[in-house]
């Protein structure tokens, strides 16, 4: 995963812990990085001892925590670094869900060894939608969870998700039911 990620699930302990449970976190890691470099590559196991050791330090569930990091990756993260592409890539939630499937081959443009997740909507109705994610990482259900509840909050929608049963077409295939409804009163 690029060193963004790491950086992000960095700022998001430090936001909610403190600096001091961060270096606790990396130590717990054995991260020797100071700093993480936004676009250089670091193996996908960096990141899965940063989750682990989050959770050790904070005694908080993985489910938990990569939920909240998806949260996190939305709110914080991409709207502070992608801010344009999440204004291009939708006025509204269905919008920005129906746009996933494009949306990781633009940023592949910035990031050319990007692994990325593959998505699909199937539209079921106003404000329900099924998502499918594949991706070659496992156990990110969560995380995408939380950016589906991220972008939920973006938009000002009321939403709910549900992780369906596993698909049959292999454990990298998992899909979202997804329902929501209109704007939320500011």
């Amino acid at each position: 995963m690029y060193g963004l990620v790491n950086k992000a699930l960095q700022e998001m302990v430090e936001k909610q812990f403190g600096t001091a449970i961060w270096q606790e976190v990396r130590s717990a890691a054995a991260i020797k990085e100071d700093v993480f470099i936004s676009l250089d590559a670091y193996p996908d196991e960096v990141t899965y001892r940063l989750v682990g050791a989050v959770c050790a330090v904070t005694g908080r569930e993985a489910s938990s925590v990569l939920h909240e990091f998806g949260r996190h990756w939305v709110l914080d993260t991409a709207a502070q670094h992608y801010g344009h592409l999440l204004q291009a890539s939708g006025r509204s939630f269905r919008d920005f869900l129906l746009a996933l499937p494009n949306f990781h081959a633009r940023v592949s443009l910035m990031m050319p060894r990007l692994i990325p997740p593959e998505f699909a909507c199937e539209e079921l109705g106003e404000g329900h939608l099924i998502l499918h994610y594949r991706s070659s990482r496992v156990g990110l259900q969560p995380f995408v969870e939380g950016l589906i509840h991220g972008l939920a909050d973006l938009y000002k929608v009321n939403a709910t998700t549900r992780l369906m049963p596993e698909l049959s077409d292999g454990p990298s295939h998992s899909a979202f039911d997804i329902v929501w409804n209109g704007k939320v009163e500011a």
